[in-house]
C-alpha cells in the first residue's frame, strides 16, 4: 500500500468536499455525539504482534486522529469522545457508561485481531442483535467503513458478524454500535501497516468520512 498517495488522493478530495460539509453540519440541530473506544489499555495490551506492536496502541492511536482530522479538516461536524485518551484501562462498564450517559448516535470499539493463521488479513465489525432496527443501524454503519477501508486503502473486507461483547450488548438500543477489528497483528505486513503513524493518519481520515457519510451528513 502506497500510504503517502493515499493521504494525498484523500486530501484532494476533501478540499471539494469540506464546503459542503461545514455547510451541512450548521444546519444540524446539535451535532451527531460519536463516542470511539479504543480497546484495551494500561496492563491490558491486547493483542501483540512477533514484534511488538500492540494493539492497545494501535487503537489509541487511530482513534486520536480521528479527533485530530474532525477538528481540523473538517470544522467539527461531530462531537467526539473517546473512552480513554492515554494508556489506561478503562472497565468495560465504563466504556459503555459514558456513551449513554452522552446519549451517544454512534459507539466504535476500536481493535486489532490475532489468529493461529498468520496469513488471516482484514477488517472484521461486530454487531449484537439487540434489536432489528438498532442491529439494522449497526450493520450499515460497519458495513460502510468496511466499504470505504477496502474500497479507499485497499483493506480487505471480511464482513460483518454477530458478536456478544459487553461493549455490544450494553450500549443503548437508539445508539448504532460496532466493535471494529481493524486488522491481524498475526500479519507481519498488516501490524507494520497500521503501526505506521501514516497509514494511522489514512484510516483515521477514511474512518472519520464513513461516519459523516453514514449520517448523511
Amino acid at each position: 500500500m502506497n500510504t503517502l498517495n493515499q493521504i494525498i488522493v484523500l486530501l484532494f478530495c476533501l478540499f471539494f468536499l469540506n464546503f459542503t460539509y461545514a455547510q451541512n453540519s450548521k444546519n444540524q440541530a446539535r451535532n451527531p455525539i460519536v463516542v470511539i473506544d479504543p480497546g484495551h489499555g494500561g496492563k491490558d495490551a491486547g493483542a501483540t504482534s512477533r514484534n511488538g506492536i500492540k494493539e492497545k496502541d494501535i487503537a489509541l492511536g487511530i482513534a486520536s486522529k480521528i479527533v485530530v482530522l474532525n477538528n481540523t479538516l473538517f470544522e467539527n461536524p461531530l462531537m467526539l469522545y473517546l473512552t480513554r485518551y492515554k494508556d489506561t484501562l478503562i472497565s468495560l462498564g465504563d466504556r459503555t457508561q459514558l456513551s449513554k450517559k452522552l446519549k451517544a448516535d454512534i459507539f466504535i470499539s476500536t481493535h486489532c485481531n490475532q489468529a493461529i493463521n498468520r496469513t488471516a488479513s482484514g477488517t472484521e465489525v461486530f454487531i449484537h442483535p439487540k434489536s432489528e432496527i438498532q442491529a439494522d443501524e449497526s450493520a450499515y454503519l460497519g458495513f460502510t467503513i468496511q466499504k470505504g477501508l477496502a474500497d479507499i486503502l485497499g483493506i480487505k473486507n471480511r464482513g460483518i458478524k454477530y458478536g456478544n461483547f459487553q461493549v455490544l450488548r450494553d450500549n443503548d438500543d437508539s445508539t448504532a454500535t460496532i466493535l471494529l477489528e481493524l486488522g491481524f497483528l498475526s500479519h507481519t505486513d498488516e501490524a507494520i501497516y497500521l503501526s505506521n503513524e501514516n497509514s494511522q493518519y489514512a484510516v483515521a481520515l477514511v474512518m472519520l468520512k464513513s461516519i459523516i457519510k453514514f449520517l448523511g451528513l
